[in-house]
């Protein structure tokens, strides 16, 4: 088989590449793909953002800058996604003495651009996408390249392969091939070699249909970390020396990530108490279910499914992935909401806690972000960004600092008589607009 028209490539070396790579518990297949969780909460929260930018576009209320428009909350939920999507926003930054990319000043440039993202969300087919991708590199925007591909992926995770500086390294490597990083043709071309090689017989079932897998590995590769060796390429001598440098950093990201993770589960444990103490059916993250805190699962102390009278048609997917629900069971409502942060979930968070406010305006029910009290001011300032103030002026949303619920937790549980209680310990943040 051959992927490009430059080399052909070893099934069984390529096998053991895999391999090591799934193996390696630092890995970004471990690390992110197949082991963050708030990597599949974030597909819905980035698919309503990329709604909202072609919305804003089409009203005429996008701005003339990348900071302060919804593609900025688009671009920082997905820039939140690990290592693989850590500059993703780059490529959207408006440079004003260059003019580019120019999707802010030129309405018709804007107006494709919105048209695309439109196009994309409505997509479901793969020609459908590629024809749109075709379409706007033929546009010739000036700095809009295939960096959008970072945005489709999350629209079109087995159709759409993600790009960026270490992925096309790390195919270059691989592949022995020339690729460009700011050319069209040269994106399509390694989109379709790695589908290909993807769908390859030997190689089918050791990753994954969803792109992001394979993206991962080509960034292992890309970074440094990851070695190709025997016949695929030849390796210089100093690429180890990097490849030790990127692996001392990743494990230095890899506990830090581990020991939010405890905090994360710890702060779910003690509202996930609270609720039960407060005589509420409690309800937590479908993918949270299986932690364990205190010796106790999560799934012991909530309730297994959330019944369909809780959730709207419009709602179904995002709902069960709040962190902690507490539901009235007698009137069939949810009576507050709270989502957990950690270092890279803000944007995330914020928006799932809109996307239930949109999407149940009959619920009215309390909407609490829970961070650590380092990261106050940065919830408060993300919560006064043109494209969250307008969207959240009339939702009950507060903000409650980690040790503040760590701190009353015993409290709240014995004099607590009903949900009205969490406010005695939050701050409310909702911004009035200018």
């Amino acid at each position: 088989m051959t992927p490009t028209n430059t080399v052909d490539f070893d099934a069984t070396l390529l096998v053991n590449l895999i391999e090591q790579y799934k193996s390696d518990p630092e890995s970004v297949y471990n690390t992110w793909f197949a082991g963050s969780e708030e990597r599949l909460k974030a597909f819905r929260a980035i698919r309503v953002g990329v709604r909202d930018t072609f919305t804003a576009i089409a009203a005429g209320t996008f701005g003339n800058d990348f900071k302060g428009s919804p593609l900025e909350v688009v671009l920082t939920a997905i820039t939140e996604q690990k290592q693989v999507f850590q500059g993703a926003a780059h490529a959207f930054y408006w440079k004003p003495k260059m003019r580019i990319p120019d999707i802010y000043e030129t309405p018709e440039n804007k107006r494709k651009f919105g048209e695309f993202l439109e196009s994309c969300y409505s997509a479901s087919r793969e020609d459908q996408i590629l024809d749109q991708m075709s379409r706007l590199a033929a546009a010739e925007i000036k700095g809009l390249g295939p960096a959008v591909a970072n945005i489709v992926y999350f629209l079109h995770p087995t159709l759409v392969l993600p790009f960026n500086t270490a992925i096309v390294n790390g195919f270059n490597a691989l592949f022995s091939d020339k690729i460009k990083l700011g050319s069209w043709q040269s994106y399509f071309a390694m989109r379709e070699a790695c589908i290909r090689v993807n769908s390859h017989g030997e190689i089918r079932n050791q990753l994954s249909k969803d792109l992001g897998a394979i993206a991962g590995l080509l960034f292992e590769i890309g970074s440094g970390r990851l070695l190709v060796d025997g016949n695929i390429s030849t390796v210089l001598a100093n690429e180890k020396e990097k490849a030790q440098k990127v692996s001392k950093a990743r494990h230095q990201e890899v506990v830090q990530e581990q020991n939010e993770e405890s905090e994360h589960t710890r702060i779910q444990y003690l509202l996930v108490k609270i609720g039960r103490a407060l005589k509420f059916d409690v309800f937590v993250a479908r993918n949270d279910r299986h932690k364990i805190c205190d010796g106790q699962s999560l799934a012991q102390l909530t309730i297994p499914d959330l019944p369909a009278a809780y959730v709207t048609s419009d709602a179904a997917d995002g709902i069960p992935l709040i962190d902690v629900l507490w539901l009235r069971p007698d009137t069939a409502k949810i009576v507050s909401a709270f989502e957990v942060e950690k270092s890279t979930s803000i944007y995330s968070g914020i928006l799932r806690m809109e996307d239930l406010a949109r999407s149940m305006p009959q619920c009215q029910c309390a909407l609490y972000l829970v961070a650590p009290d380092s990261r106050e001011k940065e919830v408060l300032a993300q919560l006064r960004r043109p494209s969250f103030r307008k969207a959240l002026a009339d939702v009950s949303l507060s903000y409650i600092p980690f040790s503040e619920l760590v701190k009353h937790y015993e409290a709240l549980m014995k004099f607590g008589e009903d949900h009205t209680i969490m406010r005695k310990i939050s701050r409310h943040c909702t911004c009035e607009i200018d």
